[in-house]
């Protein structure tokens, strides 16, 4: 009978004993986890829609996670900015990244970026969508997208509409409606959302496709008139405004979107107490009541589906791109 010397025996005791140790520490350390406050990078300033939804819903994230979600703003370059400091953050668990539907615009807009969205980040979960709503001044006596679009067919080159940039989403949905209908109206870029639909409001500029929670007020009060949403399915706030789908526009389905991703090598025990945190935030009835006054629903994924999710809007994104005729920088 061979047998295994007893330095070699002794060598095999103490490396099982080492992993077994490693491994019961690792245990430990996912019992204990949330054991201190996180913080959430998003990539856009204090005020606009997208913090103050990621503030409304980090409020109920912190109360089922146990730890206190600290935002922290991080805005430029488009949020470019906020991602590059999110994906080189240490993949502790500490650091949360609110991954939104400008993740998916960036890559088309940028041939150069410090970081890759599907590298570098590991998606957890979505937590609110919303619509953009195509709306009109109440002036120009228009009631349904069809004759909105003949209407601007027959003002060739006269109509405008507005945005909050070059490259956003309301200055993109325009462009895909425009590519799928042929309409010939021109764009007027504004510095940020209020202007934008305020001069729709106003009647300065015929139309814009702004995000629900920007123009739903304007809308209540009859300062402007809602044609259509852009989503596939109708927004829960204005049962009576059909989708661009129904109203004639096939394959139509535009949705703004928000979640959570952490930077990858996060540990999967770290992902998986995050994502059950998300879930029953996501299932608050306060929060979807909030976010229904705000003209948002919550909606949530599974991490293996919100990835496919944004490799699909990436590639929409950058259909949307192509057709508006920019370049990439």
């Amino acid at each position: 009978m061979n047998r295994i010397p007893s330095n070699k025996v002794s060598m095999r005791i103490a490396v099982i004993a080492m992993l077994a140790a490693l491994i019961a520490t690792a245990v430990s350390a996912a019992d204990d986890y949330p054991a201190k406050p996180g913080r959430l990078i998003l990539p856009s300033g204090a005020g606009s829609s997208s913090d103050i939804m990621a503030r409304i819903f980090s409020q109920r994230f912190s109360e089922a996670w146990g730890q206190p979600l600290v935002v922290d703003n991080r805005a430029g370059a488009a949020g470019i900015i906020g991602a590059e400091i999110a994906a080189r953050a240490a993949p502790d668990g500490y650091t949360l990244f609110n991954y939104g539907i400008g993740q998916s615009v960036i890559p088309a807009l940028h041939k150069k970026l410090p970081y890759n969205h599907a590298r570098d980040f590991t998606p957890i979960s979505t937590f609110a969508m919303t619509p953009n709503l195509l709306t009109v001044t109440p002036s120009l006596g228009i009631a349904t997208v069809q004759e909105f679009i003949s209407a601007a067919k027959g003002n060739a080159g006269q109509w405008k509409y507005s945005s909050n940039g070059v490259g956003g989403t309301p200055h993109l949905t325009m462009e895909l409606f425009k590519a799928a209908t042929g309409i010939p109206i021109v764009h007027v870029p504004y510095k940020n959302s209020s202007q934008g639909f305020g001069d729709v409001a106003g009647g300065q500029i015929q139309t814009c496709f702004f995000t629900l929670p920007g123009v739903l007020p304007f809308v209540k009060s009859g300062r402007m008139r809602a044609l259509a949403v852009s989503s596939a399915r109708r927004a829960e706030q204005l049962p009576n405004v059909p989708t661009v789908i129904e109203s004639g526009v096939p394959d139509f389905d535009v949705t703004v979107w928000q979640g959570f991703a952490v930077p990858r090598g996060t540990p999967q025990a770290y992902v998986t107490k995050i994502y059950a945190a998300m879930m029953k935030a996501v299932a608050m009835p306060e929060l979807k009541q909030r976010f229904f006054e705000n003209g948002v629903a919550a909606v949530s994924m599974t991490p293996a589906e919100f990835a496919r999710f944004a490799n699909g809007e990436t590639a929409k994104w950058q259909k949307a791109v192509t057709v508006s005729g920019l370049k990439p920088e």
